[in-house]
């Protein structure tokens, strides 16, 4: 079996974490053939300490490469399009880091270049990906909860305080909702599907991003999704799916959740535990392979329509706090 190849772009926080466990893959058909960087030295810092071949000084330079056949894109929020774009019309599949895009006006645009070329594309969102996840699906769909009536969910975490942090730049796309609220708007639709109507309100903070959201979904027949997100103070993130027949906890941390709490009236509960194999982003790497070797052009587990109105829901939750980004 051919190896599928991957190429990195960007060496920050996640790239560095993708490269750790998709380094591991090789088993796997999977292999890490290059990094990009908008500085050759960083790009070389980054290739020796995870064992790259190639270091490239330029995005450009690792689009180009004839031997890449997967370019994860992780570099800042508000470049996902242009290098995903870059990459896609250079003749590469894309795994694109979450959140997707800015907007869904910039999915838009991704997803029909993806299309035009006739490549795989696919949001990095790993969670929906993870075994714990898809146990949880499988519950659901099998009908332990009965008919769904309410999804809350939530988390804070304070970042640094140093201004220049990405989390505080508006050029970067910064702010809770765009780099953590993804989750769980992702995780909501999976459940409930797309909303049928959103309310919500937030904090702008100094930095001109937004500190703190709060958002009520409303979803077809009577569900409803209660969500929040805060960088001004501090809680574990977790979910809790409400059926007419039982809930379910997915526990924290939920971005990376291994272990689910499934409740039943007159039954104890059940504490179901589903260890990691791999390093949590090898999944989303694994399901790169699987849909590229099928000769698919997108991911049935996490289809571009779903990500598309994600970016969506996103946006109605933004012109609602009054969060704009530049040029937008």
């Amino acid at each position: 079996m051919t190896a599928l190849r991957f190429g990195i772009l960007g060496t920050g926080r996640m790239a560095g974490a993708f490269a750790a466990d998709v380094g591991a893959l090789e088993p796997a058909g999977i292999v890490i053939a290059a990094v990009g960087s908008r500085h050759t030295g960083s790009a070389r810092e980054f290739a020796a300490r995870h064992d790259i071949a190639r270091a490239y000084g330029s995005y450009e330079e690792l689009a180009a490469d004839p031997d890449i056949d997967v370019a994860y894109v992780a570099t800042p929020h508000s470049c996902h399009e242009a290098h995903a774009r870059l990459c896609l019309e250079s003749g590469k599949h894309v795994l694109c880091e979450k959140p997707f895009a800015l907007n869904a006006a910039q999915a838009d645009r991704m997803i029909e270049c993806a299309r035009r070329h006739g490549k795989f594309l696919m949001e990095a969102l790993w969670t929906r990906f993870l075994p714990a996840m898809r146990a949880a699906h499988r519950l659901l769909e099998d009908g332990a909860l009965g008919r769904i009536r309410l999804v809350v969910g939530g988390g804070a975490f304070v970042p640094p305080a140093n201004p220049d942090h990405y989390l505080r730049q508006p050029a970067l796309g910064g702010g809770a909702l765009l780099d953590a609220g993804v989750y769980l708007v992702s995780l909501v639709s999976a459940i409930l599907g797309a909303p049928l109507e959103v309310k919500s309100a937030g904090i702008i903070g100094p930095s001109g991003v937004d500190d703190q959201d709060v958002w009520l979904s409303e979803h077809a027949h009577g569900a409803q999704a209660v969500c929040y997100l805060s960088l001004l103070t501090r809680r574990a993130p977790d979910l809790e799916i409400m059926g007419e027949a039982g809930r379910m906890i997915l526990h924290p941390p939920l971005f990376c959740p291994t272990r689910l709490t499934l409740s039943r009236p007159g039954e104890p509960d059940k504490v179901l535990d589903y260890p990691l194999a791999h390093g949590g982003y090898a999944y989303q790497a694994l399901e790169v392979r699987r849909c590229v070797n099928l000769g698919r052009l997108e991911s049935d587990c996490l289809p571009l329509a779903e990500t598309r109105a994600v970016m969506a829901t996103m946006d109605g939750i933004r012109a609602q706090i009054g969060l704009r980004y530049p040029g937008e």
